[in-house]
């Protein structure tokens, strides 16, 4: 890219790398919390006015009733005997990163679909800024279209870009 440039990384570059232990901390406990199956006492880690930024489909909460309310009891009355695996975690300073995958049966009714008892996988990332020691904010990015295709409904009618990996189209080239 030539000419200027936009300015990168603006929310980490003053993390205070000393805070590094007591994020992971924050964050393993919380996960914990979360295998738990906590609702009511989840405050512990999360800042009363933390906000929980998700991608299209999982909706934006602002606040720890709206989180409560919004994501944690339709989530867990859509998708019972759930365990959250992290695969990785990376911690900086107030900053901390994973991805993973939830695994939990389709128990309860899930974006217009009624319970199958199918056991499936959820994946998704995450991004914490622990302030205080409790959550701040969460960036969110919960793969429902993959649990959807799961569940035998394919989001993108058949035009998703797995075609192109499976061989059966090609991709256009630059004009």
């Amino acid at each position: 890219m030539k000419g200027s440039r936009p300015e990168q990384a603006v929310l980490t570059r003053d993390t205070d790398m000393t805070k590094t232990a007591q994020t992971r901390a924050v964050i393993e406990a919380m996960v914990d919390g979360l295998n738990d199956h906590r609702i009511d006492d989840i405050g512990e880690f999360f800042a009363e006015g933390f906000r929980w930024m998700g991608n299209f489909g999982c909706g934006t909460k602002q606040g720890l009733q709206e989180f409560q309310a919004n994501w944690q009891r339709p989530f867990q009355a859509a998708f019972s005997d759930k365990v959250c695996i992290d695969e990785a975690r990376l911690y900086m300073g107030e900053w901390a990163a994973a991805f993973g995958r939830q695994e939990a049966t389709h128990s309860g009714a899930f974006m217009g679909l009624e319970p199958t008892g199918k056991r499936v996988e959820i994946r998704y990332m995450d991004f914490w800024k622990v302030q205080d020691g409790k959550i701040a904010d969460n960036w969110v990015m919960v793969d429902f279209p993959h649990v959807l295709d799961q569940l035998g409904v394919d989001v993108f009618g058949g035009e998703g870009w797995e075609v192109f990996d499976r061989g059966e189209r090609t991709a256009p080239g630059p004009e």
